[in-house]
């Protein structure tokens, strides 16, 4: 038998892993709460709008008539894109056990966020060693790690809704008939085209298992769904040369006799939604993506290994902001994805992706000399 002292060490590292694998499940959960808050916060975005625009005087209301018409529009938009989302979190698998009590962690303590105007930057914790590759996916033990979790504050002012002549707020629907997964969707309720409500075989997506997130959250999603734009979208093309060509003819050069048998090693850390990683992959590469959060690991997942064709999905990414737009037919503009299938794109064995924290997960003994690149 062991010594009493032992047994109590290995009964404090066992509670204590317990204890850290609740607090990741409770991050996870509130990730997915995030997905699954984001039409409800939509919907009040629409609704502030419309306050705003009671609130003038008939003489401003004329001079944008068009206004109810685009509210309607943005609402359309909202529920596609909600589609997406559902069916996205539909095809997740969770590398923890999301049915686990975990009420004995405590509350959730939400923090306010430094001042940083990127959301994306603030993330959340993922799995050490979790890794999917396309059409078969490998996942070895969760992290310990739990990362803080930040708070933005909510504005309680009402905001303006910045108008544009010439707009067209019927371009929303543009393609509609082309794609034939658009949904209504309201609260967390999604239907297809017929008005069926689809119900959903995730007990972790149940309602009881929703938590109220912070805005700051909700805008995580938003940009995800930009990203998504610029990674797996012909609209990103142009960005994707400028950031990604120069590193793929840098691997070239340096790795000119690449040989099938024995492949060169590629890490990418900070992986986002696994193009660059796949596309090293395409030349010839053993590629391996990393990335921390768990927002853009259950997007990447989705987009590598459950899409079936080329253009399979639509959303409208830029309905969420009044900057940058001409007119409203340029914010209700919708972007078709992905411009390539992953698994119909050349790639040789070997391509992964792996979520966790990159210190952790490639400081260990067994990853020494194991990449001849790292990309970041």
């Amino acid at each position: 038998m062991k010594p009493h002292q032992e047994q109590e060490e290995d009964e404090e590292r066992l509670r204590q892993r317990k204890l850290e694998e609740s607090l990741e499940i409770k991050s996870l959960r509130r990730i997915i709460s995030a997905y699954l808050n984001y039409p409800e916060a939509a919907e009040e975005d629409v609704k502030r709008y419309e306050r705003s625009f009671r609130k003038l005087p008939p003489s401003h209301k004329a001079l944008l008539s068009h206004y109810p018409l685009k509210f309607q529009s943005l609402r359309r938009c909202i529920s596609i894109n909600s589609y997406f989302i559902f069916n996205m979190l539909q095809a997740f698998e969770p590398p923890l056990d999301m049915s686990q009590d975990i009420d004995d962690c405590g509350e959730l303590h939400f923090e306010r966020p430094p001042d940083d105007g990127n959301v994306c930057s603030h993330e959340s914790t993922t799995a050490r060693g979790s890794c999917s590759k396309l059409d078969e996916a490998c996942c070895g033990e969760p992290s310990n790690v739990m990362s803080k979790l930040e708070e933005g504050l909510t504005a309680n002012e009402e905001v303006q809704v910045e108008g544009c002549h010439g707009s067209d707020p019927g371009s929303c629907l543009a393609g509609e008939e082309n794609n034939k997964r658009a949904a209504e969707c309201c609260g967390n309720h999604v239907s297809d085209s017929n008005g069926n409500v689809l119900s959903s075989p995730r007990d972790w997506l149940d309602p009881s298992f929703q938590l109220h997130v912070p805005l700051v959250d909700v805008d995580k999603v938003r940009c995800i769904i930009r990203n998504i734009v610029r990674d797996w979208a012909l609209e990103g093309q142009k960005e994707r040369d400028q950031c990604y060509k120069p590193i793929l003819e840098e691997l070239n050069s340096l790795f000119p006799s690449r040989c099938n048998k024995s492949p060169p090693t590629c890490l990418v850390p900070g992986a986002g939604l696994g193009r660059l990683a796949l596309e090293i992959s395409c030349l010839g590469f053993v590629s391996q993506g990393n990335e921390f959060s768990y927002y853009m690991m259950i997007c990447s997942s989705f987009i590598l290994n459950q899409t079936q064709n080329a253009g399979e999905w639509t959303i409208y990414p830029w309905i969420h902001s009044n900057c940058n737009s001409l007119s409203d037919s340029d914010q209700l503009r919708p972007v078709s994805f992905p411009d390539i299938h992953p698994a119909s794109a050349g790639i040789p064995e070997g391509f992964s992706m792996c979520g966790g924290d990159f210190v952790e997960v490639y400081s260990d003994p067994s990853q020494v000399g194991v990449w001849d690149a790292v990309v970041t």
